[in-house]
């Protein structure tokens, strides 16, 4: 019961100290974190399957498919997200008017 307890209060710490860190992150930082995250995720996923790969137990290969989805939609969501990012951070070019087109051929 004192593990529990332990890793609960672990649990709950390290969410105040992760949203604290992240509150304080400038935004010209936000899509580096992202990559860096999404590096993270890649990491998971592949600790979750190698997890499940080896595992024998009926529960254990349930959890270890719940994890596999997840890590995938997190993974594909974060690349999904800096890509949204890094296309605001592009110059677009002004779109040519029709008219100018057809008076050229």
């Amino acid at each position: 019961m004192d593990s529990g307890v332990a890793l609960l209060t672990i649990f709950i710490l390290s969410i105040f100290v992760g949203f604290e860190v992240v509150s304080k992150v400038s935004t010209v930082l936000h899509t580096p974190l992202m990559s860096g995250a999404n590096a993270i995720h890649g990491i998971v996923l592949v600790g979750a399957i190698l997890v499940t790969g080896n595992s024998d137990n009926t529960l254990t290969i349930v959890l270890g498919l719940i994890a596999i989805v997840l890590a995938t939609v997190n993974l594909v969501g974060g690349f999904v997200v800096t890509d949204r990012m890094l296309e605001m951070f592009k110059v677009k070019k002004p779109a040519k008017p029709a008219a100018d087109e057809g008076a050229k051929k």
